[in-house]
């Protein structure tokens, strides 16, 4: 019987436990391997398409997995869970997929090798901010004689805390070599209380595009926000454009840049 994990929260300080049988044990008398070659090899497995994990307060997302595998049978299924935890067998917290769950989509680049694509659906509601680290990948993957290959740790996967960043530049309009004043926020979200709050001390950019002939916005200055993560600063108004703000992103937090505010300079 092939496993897929599955989530469930659990009391404490263990926010997530994918219960499932070890794979050694789960897998059938047929899927026993008859020698020491004889288990397909992965060589390749793609998280969230090589990106980071991007996870909000509470709306769930849908990651793909790709597992590429080889066997002189041809590749019947795999499967794959992200987790986190001392070993993956028996309880580990992560996410992965129900016992029940559908097959994986393979598609064969030729008679040895394919490419199985998987989907995990991953839920803030299970997080806490400890998370915002680097998650392992499972992965495994059958052979289309039944024999069965496994490896806990193939590779990894950062998950980080969803950021927002607004601006605001005023007066609008305002008189040539007047003051303009932009202020902003920089939020994330907070996993341990599934609410955003503001990000306190980080370094955020004032950036400027012109009105004409300009599509690339040019740093003014930088500024750290404040503990609740709002920013404030001035500049001399010089010419029409729009002012945002950029954050560069940390290892728990994505970069972002705050739609721009347009001011008209008379």
């Amino acid at each position: 019987m092939r496993i897929r994990a599955t989530v469930a929260a659990v009391s404490g300080a263990l926010a997530l436990s994918v219960l499932a049988v070890p794979v050694s044990q789960a897998s059938s008398p047929s899927f026993a391997l008859t020698r020491a070659d004889a288990a397909p090899v992965i060589s390749k497995v793609v998280v969230n398409s090589g990106k980071p994990i991007v996870l909000g307060t509470t709306a769930t997302k849908k990651v793909t997995v790709s597992v590429t595998a080889s066997h002189s049978s041809g590749i019947d299924d795999a499967l794959s869970y992200i987790w986190r935890g001392r070993d993956s067998n028996p309880n580990l917290y992560g996410f992965g997929f129900h016992p029940d769950g559908e097959r994986a989509k393979c598609k064969a680049a030729n008679a040895t090798t394919s490419t199985c694509t998987l989907t995990i659906t991953v839920d803030p509601g299970y997080l806490w901010n400890a998370n915002a680290t680097t998650w392992r990948v499972y992965a495994g993957a059958w052979g289309k004689d039944g024999n069965f290959t496994e490896n806990d740790t193939f590779s990894s996967v950062r998950f980080q805390r969803l950021s927002r960043l607004t601006a605001n530049a005023s007066p609008e309009p305002v008189k040539k070599g007047g003051t303009i004043t932009v202020t902003g926020k920089l939020d994330r979200a907070n996993w341990d209380t599934h609410k955003y709050a503001g990000y306190a001390s980080q370094s955020v950019k004032l950036q400027f595009r012109k009105k004409k002939n300009s599509s690339t916005y040019t740093t003014v200055k930088t500024v750290k926000s404040s503990n609740t993560g709002t920013l404030k600063t001035t500049v001399k108004a010089v010419e029409d454009g729009y002012w945002r703000w950029s954050f560069a992103g940390t290892a728990s937090t994505p970069a972002v840049n705050a739609t721009g505010d347009f001011v008209d300079v008379k």
